[in-house]
């Protein structure tokens, strides 16, 4: 058995108990996730949805696509394959970890999945236009979403001026921040803080937060006026969208 005896770990807050992130976006008739990562099948629960238009994928890194398998339930009720969203480079590592998935043969029961690739074009699904950003993780080029005024991005440690102007007008974003210590791929809280500056966003919640950072209520504590930590089941409402984290 092991136990963690860090701050955040022990710490009564409920806002310190965070599983990977990702969110879920929803409109008056679409639902879309952005990432499932190996907590996707209990965070779907906890929400409680029945119905899930599409996921969208930031990029192929475990932390983000390793509960993929989960959509099975969704194929079982609607009777439909899953669509999923994302750039040729991360269905290349979805295809290679769930090659059951997309097998010409296939198991009885494996995951219905249907691939949609995407460029930084704007797309649709249902009622939500989906403008999808570029940013860098190190080398690895990642995907932000904008819906309408609502900007999500996650590992990310470069944003370039045009993916800047596609930020920019956003009435929230949420960014990641990983630690106070500099990361070779992930922006500081230092750094994205400055990067909510000079994108002039009114409001910011930063999220993919590490244990490093400390906990919710000390660093609360240390942001400026308009910049929060997100927390697990946030929930943001906007003009015709409403997001959870």
């Amino acid at each position: 058995m092991i136990a963690c005896s860090c701050p955040v770990c022990t710490s009564p807050d409920e806002r310190d108990n965070r599983l990977r992130s990702s969110i879920l976006v929803q409109s008056a008739s679409t639902t879309v996730a952005v990432d499932a990562g190996p907590d996707f099948r209990a965070q779907m629960l906890r929400t409680g949805i029945k119905k899930l238009d599409g996921i969208l994928f930031t990029h192929s890194h475990k932390d983000h696509i390793a509960g993929l398998d989960d959509v099975r339930g969704f194929n079982y009720f609607s009777e439909q394959p899953m669509d999923i969203y994302g750039s040729e480079m991360t269905f290349e590592i979805i295809i290679r970890e769930f090659s059951y998935a997309f097998a010409e043969k296939k198991y009885p029961g494996a995951p219905e999945i249907r691939l949609n690739t995407i460029t930084t074009k704007p797309f649709i699904i249902g009622d939500l236009v989906i403008q999808p950003i570029l940013v860098w993780h190190l080398h690895m080029p990642v995907f932000g979403y904008r819906f309408g005024r609502f900007t999500y991005i996650t590992d990310a440690n470069r944003i370039e001026e045009d993916s800047r102007a596609k930020i920019k007008g956003s009435d929230v974003l949420v960014l990641n921040a990983l630690r106070k210590e500099k990361h070779i791929s992930h922006f500081t809280l230092g750094e994205a803080i400055e990067m909510v500056n000079e994108l002039e966003v009114p409001q910011a919640y930063f999220t993919h937060i590490s244990h490093q950072l400390g906990r919710h209520a000390d660093i609360s504590k240390e942001l400026p006026p308009g910049i929060n930590l997100a927390y697990d089941q946030l929930q943001l409402h906007l003009p015709g969208i409403i997001q959870f984290s």
